[in-house]
C-alpha cells in the first residue's frame, strides 16, 4: 500500500497525516505533512512504533472533516493472528491537535506492549514547503525542547518572533529519549490484562507568534467532532435543499460543512470579532478578499451573515496611505493577508498583499448584493466610507477615468496577474504570447460595471446622494459601451480575454466571457452569443467548461489557467446563461459540475483537469489543487440558484 497524506481541517488549522495517522514531514509535495497553525508547521513528525516496528495499516484513514480514524496491528508472520490491535483516533482544533489511541488485547493471557511516539516541530514557513523548492535565510535562529512532567515543549525564537509546540499525555511517559536528530521519543510500557484495554491520550496546543486568545486543547477527538458537527449543523439550518435532484443536495449539504471548517478568525474595523471563509487548504487557509467576496456572494441567498462578516473584514484590511503595503493604494481592497514568519520579516509579500485588480469592485458587488438580499441599509450606512474609497480607487488608481478600464502591472515581488486567472502566463493569446505592459482584463471590467451600478443603488436608495448614484450609473454606461467596442473581436463572435498596455485584444478565447454575463455587461445579443458558444466542445468538457478553448496553441488540459476546469468558474457561468435566459446551458453546466462532484464523494475541489468526458469516464484531478477550496465549496448553492428559476429537477 502507497502512504499518502489526508487533511484534516478546523478554522485556521489543518493536519496533514498518513494512512497510519504518522506525520513523517518532507519538504514539497502536493500536501505537506505536519500540523500548521497561521502558515507555521508546530509538528513536523509524530510517528508511532510497536515493539520496535511500524504497525500495519489494516484500515487506512479515511479523508474527511476535522478527524480522522485508523485500525493497526503489530506486524507479524502470515499466521501468526496479531496479539493486539490498535484503534486510533485524531482530530483538528483551533491551533490544537489531540489523539486518542485504545490497545485491545486479542489472547488470553496478560500481553506487554511497548509504545514508542517520535516527536519534532520545526516550525517551517508553509512558504518553505512548497514545491518550488524556493529557499529562505532564517539568522539567528534559536530552538529549544523541554522535557515536562507529562510531556514534551519544543520552542522556536528568531529575534521578537516566538512560537511553541507543547505535547501532552496521559498517562503520562514512563521516558523521554533523544533521537540525536533533534526529535524526542515518548515511551510506554503498557501491560494489558487478557483480552483487556489500555487507553492513551495525547495533546497538542500549538502557539504561533502574536496569539493572544486563550486557546483549549479539546478533550478527546470525540469532543470534536461532537463540536464540528454541532457547527455544520448551524450552517445547514434553514437551507432548503432540492428533492427533485438528490446529487445537487448532496452537493450542497458537503460544501457547507466544508465552509463550517474553513472559517477562520478575523476583526472588524472596531475591532470586532469575526469569521470568514479562508480560501482553501493547505495553501491558502487564509483569508483572500477575491476568494472571501465570491464565495460570500454564492452563498449569501442561503447564508447571508457571512457576507456581512465578509465585508467588515475586508473594509478593516481596506488600504489607506500609498505605499503602506505591496501594491496599496488608498481604497483598494486586499489580496491576501498572512500570519506566517516569512511574511512577518518580510521574505515574502503577503503579510498585507494588495495585488488583485478585482477584489475592489467585487466588495461593491456584495455590500449592493448583501443590502438587496437583506435590507440591512445599516451596514451599507456604516460601510459608507469605505465603499466610496474603493470607488474612488477603481476610477483614480485602477484606471477607469485614464485608461478606461480597470488596469494592472505586474508586480516584480509578487504577482504577475492579478486577476482571478493569476498564474504567471494565464493571461495570454491564442497562440501563448503573454501580453506586453499592464493588463486590462475583460472579467474585472464586468466586475467593474455591476460595482458601479450597485454603488449607484446603494447611493440613492441608502445614502440619499442623486448626483453621487447619476455620476455612477453613467460611468457604468461609458464603461459597457467601450467593451463592446473594444474588446469585441467580430472575426470570433466573442470577446477578448484582455487588452495589452497598447490597447490590442488578447485574443484567446477564454472562460473569462462568462463572467460578462454574470456581471451583464454584454448586450442581449452578444451575451446569448457567448453563452451558447461556451457550450460548445472545444470549451466544454463535459465534466464544465474549460478555462481556455481546446484547440488553441495555448492549450493545456494540466495547465493551471489555460485549459483546466474551475467550479466556481463554472458557477459563475451558470449564474449568467441563467441571466441572459439560456436555462438549458445553465442547466448542462450545473449538471457538469454535479456529475463531477458526485464522482468525488459530493464534494468539487479547487480545480480538474481539462480532459473531456468523452474520452475519460472519470474527472481527472489537476495535482496541486486545494483539497477542501471555499469557492468550490460553495459552487453548489450557486448552481442550486442559477437552476431555480426553471425548477430544480435533476437532468433527464
Amino acid at each position: 500500500m502507497t502512504d499518502r497524506n489526508h487533511l484534516l481541517v478546523h478554522g485556521g488549522t489543518f493536519a496533514a497525516v498518513g494512512d497510519g495517522g504518522d506525520i513523517t514531514a518532507g519538504r514539497g509535495g502536493h500536501l505537506p505533512a505536519g500540523l500548521f497553525v497561521r502558515d507555521g508547521r508546530h509538528l513536523s513528525r509524530w510517528q508511532l512504533t510497536v515493539d520496535g516496528a511500524v504497525a500495519e495499516v489494516l484500515t487506512p484513514v479515511a479523508d474527511g472533516g476535522d478527524g480522522a480514524r485508523c485500525v493497526l496491528v503489530p506486524r507479524g508472520g502470515r499466521n501468526e493472528p496479531p496479539a493486539y490491535t490498535l484503534f486510533r483516533e485524531q482530530a483538528v482544533g483551533d491551533g490544537s491537535f489531540v489523539e486518542a489511541l485504545r490497545v485491545v488485547g486479542n489472547r488470553p493471557v496478560p500481553t506487554t506492549v511497548r509504545l514508542a511516539l517520535t516527536v519534532d516541530a520545526d516550525f517551517a514557513d508553509q512558504f518553505e514547503l512548497r514545491s518550488d523548492h524556493r529557499t529562505y535565510a532564517k539568522l539567528g535562529v534559536v530552538r529549544s525542547r523541554q522535557v515536562l512532567d507529562d510531556g514534551l515543549e519544543f520552542s522556536y525564537r528568531r529575534g521578537a518572533w516566538r512560537s511553541c509546540t507543547t505535547i501532552t499525555a496521559d498517562p503520562a511517559p514512563d521516558a523521554v529519549e533523544e533521537t540525536g536528530t533533534g526529535a524526542r521519543r515518548l515511551l510506554w510500557t503498557l501491560q494489558l490484562p487478557a483480552h483487556g484495554t489500555a487507553e492513551l491520550t495525547l495533546r497538542v496546543m500549538a502557539r504561533p507568534h502574536g496569539e493572544k486568545r486563550a486557546l483549549r486543547v479539546p478533550r478527546s477527538p470525540r469532543s470534536v467532532t461532537e463540536r464540528r458537527l454541532a457547527e455544520e449543523e448551524r450552517f445547514l439550518e434553514g437551507v432548503a435543499f432540492p428533492t427533485g435532484w438528490p446529487e445537487l443536495a448532496a452537493a450542497c449539504a458537503r460544501g457547507l460543512a466544508d465552509l463550517a471548517a474553513l472559517q477562520v478568525p478575523a476583526r472588524g474595523p472596531d475591532g470586532e470579532e469575526l469569521r470568514v471563509p479562508a480560501a482553501g487548504a493547505p495553501w491558502f487557509l487564509t483569508l483572500l478578499g477575491r476568494d472571501a467576496l465570491l464565495t460570500s456572494l454564492f452563498t449569501l441567498p442561503y447564508r447571508p451573515r457571512p457576507a456581512a462578516d465578509t465585508l467588515l473584514a475586508l473594509a478593516a484590511t481596506q488600504a489607506g496611505e500609498d505605499g503602506a503595503a505591496p501594491v496599496a493604494q488608498p481604497g483598494k481592497i486586499v489580496h491576501e493577508v498572512r500570519h506566517g514568519e516569512l511574511a512577518h520579516f518580510g521574505q515574502v509579500p503577503y503579510a498585507r498583499y494588495y495585488g488583485s485588480v478585482d477584489a475592489t469592485p467585487l466588495f461593491l458587488v456584495l455590500l449592493g448584493a448583501y443590502v438587496e438580499q437583506t435590507g440591512d441599509t445599516g451596514l451599507a450606512v456604516r460601510l459608507q466610507p469605505h465603499a466610496r474609497a474603493a470607488v474612488t480607487w477603481m476610477l483614480d488608481h485602477g484606471g477607469l477615468t485614464s485608461r478606461g478600464y480597470l488596469v494592472y502591472r505586474a508586480d516584480r515581488g509578487g504577482l504577475a496577474n492579478q486577476n482571478w486567472k493569476d498564474s504567471p502566463g494565464a493571461i495570454c493569446s491564442a497562440d501563448g504570447t503573454r501580453p506586453a505592459g499592464p493588463v486590462m482584463a475583460a472579467g474585472a471590467q464586468g466586475y467593474a460595471y455591476d460595482a458601479l451600478r450597485r454603488t449607484a443603488w446603494l447611493a440613492r436608495t441608502v445614502w440619499h446622494d442623486e448626483v453621487y448614484a447619476a455620476l455612477l450609473e453613467q460611468a457604468a454606461a461609458d464603461l459597457r459601451d467601450r467593451f463592446q467596442r473594444d474588446f469585441w473581436m467580430p472575426e470570433h463572435d466573442f470577446p477578448a480575454l484582455a487588452l495589452d498596455g497598447a490597447g490590442r485584444r488578447v485574443d484567446a478565447l477564454a472562460s473569462d466571457a462568462g463572467h460578462l454575463l454574470w456581471s451583464g455587461l454584454l448586450d442581449k445579443e452578444y451575451g446569448e452569443q457567448v453563452g451558447r458558444r461556451l457550450l460548445e466542445p472545444d470549451f466544454f468538457s463535459g465534466w464544465g467548461v474549460r478555462t481556455l478553448a481546446a484547440g488553441q496553441p495555448a492549450y493545456h488540459p494540466l495547465s493551471y489557467h489555460r485549459g483546466s476546469v474551475w467550479p466556481h468558474d463554472n458557477a459563475l457561468i451558470a449564474l449568467g446563461l441563467a441571466r441572459y435566459g439560456l436555462h438549458d446551458e445553465a442547466r448542462a453546466v450545473a449538471g457538469a459540475l454535479v456529475d463531477a462532484a458526485t464522482a468525488g464523494g459530493h464534494r468539487l475541489p479547487e480545480v480538474l483537469a481539462g480532459y473531456g468526458r468523452d474520452t475519460h469516464a472519470e474527472p481527472v484531478p489537476y495535482p496541486h489543487a486545494c483539497l477542501r477550496e471555499a469557492r468550490s465549496a460553495a459552487a453548489p448553492l450557486a448552481l442550486l440558484t442559477a437552476v431555480g428559476a426553471v425548477g430544480v429537477l435533476s437532468p433527464a
